[in-house]
C-alpha cells in the first residue's frame, strides 16, 4: 500500500499533464475497481479541466471546472503512466511490479494537454469516484482523516491532544489515519526510530496530565517531518519497482535505518535490529535505542 511520499510522487508525475488540462476523452473498460464506478463517471468527467491537483493523506483529487473532484486511489497494484508522443514514463511505481498486461488497463484520460494517462491495476484493490467539491467535508474516504503531517496545523500540540488518553501503542496510534494522515508502516518505523521511541510504548505518554505536549511529542514530530520531506525528494521508497516521472528508482530505500533491516546493526548504537508482529504488521527497531 502506498504512503504519503509515494503517492506525492505520483501527483507531482501526473501534474504537467493533467493539471490546466480539459480531459477530452474518458473511457472506463469495466464497470467496477475496488467499487462499483458510477453510471455517470465517464460523463461527469469528459470535458472538463483540471483546474488543480492535490493529494489528501493517501488520496489524488483532482479539481475540475464543472465544480466535481475526482478522488483516486491507488490501491495495492495500481499505477498510472503517461504516454506522450515523444515516450511513456511511470509516476510513482511503488511497492509492487507494475503490470505490463494491458488488460489491466482499466481507466484511460485522453487530456487536451497530447497526453494519455492510463491507470492499471491487476489486483482492483484501487478505486475512483467523482463527486462535488462542496461535498468534500462529508465524503465518506475524506471524513474524519487526521492532519496532514507536512501541514501547517500540524506540530507537537496537535499530536499530543489527539493521543492523551489512548492506550494503545504509539505505533497503531500513528498508523490511524484519524491521528495523523498519510502515515504506513515504513515511515513510522523509521520515525521512531529516529525519535529514540519504542513502537510498543504507550500513545499517551505523548501528552502530560494538561495534554501538553511532552519532549517526546517534540522529537516524535519533528522525525516525521524529517523522515517525509527525505523520502519525497528521494523520489518514494522502491521495495519493488517504484519508479518516478522520469523513470529513475526512487531511493529512499537506501536510507532507511531500521525498516527491513532485521538483524543488521544498528547504525546508532551498533546493536541489532530486530523485528517483530504488532497490530498485525511487521515492526522494525532497536531495542537498545527506542524507549
Amino acid at each position: 500500500m502506498p504512503e504519503l511520499p509515494e503517492v506525492e510522487t505520483v501527483r507531482r508525475g501526473l501534474q504537467p499533464a493533467m493539471e490546466g488540462f480539459r480531459i477530452d476523452r474518458a473511457v472506463a473498460h469495466r464497470e467496477n475497481l475496488r467499487f462499483p464506478l458510477q453510471k455517470d463517471f465517464v460523463a461527469r468527467l469528459t470535458g472538463q479541466t483540471v483546474t488543480g491537483l492535490g493529494r489528501r493523506a493517501k488520496y489524488l483529487l483532482a479539481d475540475l471546472s464543472s465544480g466535481d473532484v475526482l478522488l483516486m486511489h491507488l490501491g495495492m497494484s495500481g499505477s498510472f503512466r503517461v504516454v506522450e508522443a515523444d515516450g511513456e514514463t511511470t509516476p510513482g511505481e511503488f511497492h509492487y511490479p507494475r503490470s505490463e498486461n494491458r488488460t489491466h488497463d482499466h481507466v484511460v484520460f485522453d487530456m487536451a494537454s497530447g497526453a494519455r494517462i492510463v491507470f492499471n491495476d491487476p489486483r482492483r484493490f484501487g478505486f475512483m469516484k467523482v463527486f462535488p467539491r462542496s461535498e468534500i467535508d462529508t465524503e465518506p474516504h475524506l471524513k474524519g482523516l487526521g492532519p496532514e503531517p507536512l501541514g501547517n496545523a500540524f506540530d507537537a500540540s496537535l499530536l499530543a491532544k489527539a493521543c492523551a488518553g489512548k492506550q494503545t501503542s504509539l505505533k497503531a496510534a500513528l498508523l490511524d489515519q484519524r491521528v495523523v494522515a498519510g502515515l504506513g508502516n515504513i515511515y513510522v518505523c523509521e520515525a521512531l526510530f529516529r525519535s529514540h521511541l519504542s513502537p510498543k510504548r504507550k500513545a499517551s505518554t505523548l501528552a502530560n496530565r494538561k495534554e501538553e505536549p511532552t519532549d517526546r511529542a517534540v522529537r516524535l514530530t519533528e522525525a516525521i517531518r524529517e523522515v517525509l520531506g527525505e523520502a519525497i525528494k528521494a523520489g518514494g521508497s522502491s521495495l519493488r519497482d517504484h519508479r518516478q516521472t522520469s523513470g529513475e528508482l526512487g531511493y529512499f530505500q537506501h536510507s532507511f535505518k531500521v525498516y527491513d533491516r532485521e538483524g543488521e546493526p544498528c547504525p546508532t548504537c551498533g546493536g541489532t535490529v530486530q523485528r517483530f508482529v504488532q497490530n498485525g504488521r511487521s515492526t522494525f527497531w532497536c531495542p537498545n535505542c527506542q524507549k
